[in-house]
């Protein structure tokens, strides 16, 4: 796996001895949910997410963790439920996909204003319709806008080690929000990839007990959840969501740290592959990252200088980081694996563009829309999008924008 750390880590001790093992990303999420043994874990089936909580229901069966696993009757319920027993005072999480995130909607605004460090596994899947069962980034990218940290995987490593990070950055007291883990259905929620697990005590160890200060059941010191709040206190609530937000950008970094200290991992806001020289990048979430470095290896062997940024943390968006990652090539070919239906571009086109601007930073920027659905993102779709901006810069003339890569005619 190439990783390059963009926030000069340092290991300060020995990793954990490393357990070699070959997992699909559901078996290594599920394994973590073990490691981990979260208090409370609700959840409503739906493809390609339902491997998780069977694995772990599975793990309970067998008296591996003691998790309190609640069987609900909708993923609207599911969130409701883990709101309720994160409120309680329960490390809590959940599992879901698509349409399920979607019915999940009010509870996850409730979820991030009451400030619940509730983790939610998420298997990226199409949203309908049409009716699709595979991967693209619609469901991730349209709750985007309710307050959870989001925090994306390339592989099956990465979403184990994704987890077992997410617990410490979620339950932070500067941060004290819910997060998503995500990865992409199918591709890498299916597929058995190599990975290295690390040993129980050791996640206990780094993971830790929750001990949150205000909950629901102290006696001694009644509290409300959730009430009505008037005009005069809305905006300062969610200027306290916002600070919060901000405030989870370092804690996501530190914790990264100790990670890699533990682990021999780094990780940051986004990783740089081959990027130091190159004119050309390309900007991406997800597994197609692995797809988009072999395309820069070939390229690389024929003398032009491409690069990949895979951004692994989309919210909080590291905007100011990934324009000075961006300041030293000559174009950019942003790739969004959803559609924002604004017209212009998806979600990172408008995203990255907009933070390239405010902060000064002068580079063409072309926006793709691949694999939706499923749709199939080959090396060579890869290295067709360098080709344009390469043929851009040397003719001159700008290629259309929003162009869906690998469209039928």
């Amino acid at each position: 796996m190439n990783m390059k750390e963009n926030t000069n880590q340092t290991v300060s001790k020995a990793p954990a001895e490393a357990i070699p093992e070959r997992m699909s990303g559901n078996e290594a999420v599920a394994y973590a949910i073990c490691q981990v043994n979260p208090d409370v874990m609700p959840a409503f089936p739906i493809t390609p997410s339902t491997e998780i909580p069977q694995m772990v229901s599975t793990y309970i069966s067998n008296g591996q963790l003691d998790t309190e696993f609640i069987p609900v009757e909708s993923e609207h319920s599911a969130m409701s439920a883990a709101i309720g027993a994160e409120a309680a005072g329960a490390r809590t999480m959940t599992a879901t996909s698509s349409a399920g995130l979607a019915l999940m909607w009010e509870e996850l605004l409730l979820a991030a204003s009451n400030r619940l460090p509730i983790a939610l596994t998420l298997v990226n899947r199409t949203l309908s319709g049409p009716i699709n069962i595979n991967c693209d980034h619609s469901d991730g990218m349209g709750a985007r806008d309710t307050g959870w940290i989001q925090i994306y995987a390339e592989n099956n490593q990465e979403a184990y080690d994704n987890y077992i990070q997410a617990f410490r950055i979620a339950e932070h007291k500067d941060v004290r929000l819910p997060i998503m883990i995500c990865q992409d259905g199918f591709i890498t929620s299916h597929a058995v990839q190599n990975l290295y697990l690390l040993p129980d005590e050791a996640v206990k160890d780094f993971v830790g007990t929750y001990e949150p200060e205000e909950y629901l059941l102290k006696p001694n010191h009644p509290m409300a959840l959730g009430p009505y709040s008037e005009t005069d206190y809305v905006m300062e609530a969610k200027k306290n969501q916002l600070d919060a937000m901000n405030r989870s950008r370092q804690v996501i970094l530190d914790v990264a740290k100790e990670f890699a200290a533990m682990s021999g991992r780094s990780y940051g806001f986004f990783e740089e592959y081959r990027t130091e020289d190159a004119d050309f990048i390309m900007l991406l979430m997800g597994s197609a990252a692995g797809t988009a470095k072999d395309a820069v290896d070939e390229l690389r062997d024929a003398g032009i200088k491409a690069g990949v940024i895979k951004l692994r943390v989309f919210r909080p968006f590291p905007e100011k980081e990934l324009a000075k990652a961006l300041s030293g090539c000559k174009a950019c070919a942003i790739l969004d694996r959803c559609e924002s239906y604004n017209g212009n571009s998806g979600v990172l086109g408008s995203e990255v563009t907009a933070g390239l601007y405010r902060s000064g930073v002068q580079i063409r920027t072309l926006n793709r829309i691949y694999g939706l659905g499923g749709r199939d993102f080959t090396v060579e779709s890869a290295k067709g999008v360098f080709e344009e901006l390469k043929q851009w810069l040397e003719n001159g003339e700008e290629p259309v924008q929003n162009e869906y890569i690998g469209l039928r005619r």
